[in-house]
């Protein structure tokens, strides 16, 4: 910006976003400083940089706003986890199926965790079917991230929507 331009020559750009055409730095800061404002060196890489009349103050400010509402706009996926149970009944499935379109509704990822207790464990394939099953229900709006896989006492599945 301004002095700490090291460029002999400069690309100008006037302060209505005209080219003004390869000029010497000395003569850019010149015309910055007839019209009241800075020159700033927009892009460093090409052969001659590119240099700007514009008010400095006033552009970083509207940096910042154009970041704030990027960051606003933005959504965090989370993940979300819904606990089944090998032998669960239609209507708490049906509940859980109803709080996981919620999810997906909202952007976010699901976790489907299915613990297994006691002698349920010599039954894994009774898991495996009833993740099959959720993977069949949401197959329209959500894609597998993370298959169906045993994992100590309890089968994991991660859905994402689509």
């Amino acid at each position: 910006m301004n002095h700490d331009i090291r460029a002999p020559r400069v690309l100008l750009i006037d302060q209505n976003g005209e080219k003004q055409g390869v000029m010497p730095t000395s003569a850019a800061l010149e015309a910055a400083e007839e019209a009241g404002m800075d020159l700033v060196q927009i892009v460093s890489t090409s052969e001659p940089p590119v240099a700007k009349i514009l008010d400095y103050g006033k552009f970083r400010f509207q940096e910042q706003k154009k970041k704030a509402e990027a960051r606003k706009r933005q959504k965090v996926v989370e993940l979300k986890e819904i606990k089944l149970r090998p032998n669960i009944d239609v209507h708490d499935y049906d509940v859980k199926a109803k709080a996981m379109h919620r999810f997906f509704d909202e952007g976010d990822k699901v976790k489907v965790t299915l613990r297994f207790r006691g002698r349920e464990m010599a039954h894994p394939e009774l898991g495996m079917k009833l993740l099959n099953k959720v993977q069949a229900d949401f197959d329209e709006i959500a894609k597998v991230e993370y298959a169906p896989r045993m994992e100590g006492r309890q089968m994991i599945m991660i859905l994402a929507p689509k």
